[in-house]
């Protein structure tokens, strides 16, 4: 993933910035819990694309 196309990439819903996991090949928004995958080095910066973190993340009961 280019370090300038990361630079200019914002969440399409909040315009956060995103934090690109190398290893899940994802771009995750901490603000609204989302990570949008990278598909053969392109972005999906869909929202319907996106997957949940906060369905995904454990329960605290």
């Amino acid at each position: 993933m280019d370090t300038r196309l990361l630079d200019i990439l914002v969440c399409p819903i909040c315009k956060g910035p995103l934090e690109h996991d190398k290893k899940a090949q994802e771009l995750i928004c901490n603000a609204d819990k989302l990570a949008y995958p990278i598909r053969d080095g392109i972005p999906i910066m869909w929202a319907d694309q996106a997957r949940d973190l906060a369905a995904a993340a454990p329960s605290s009961n």
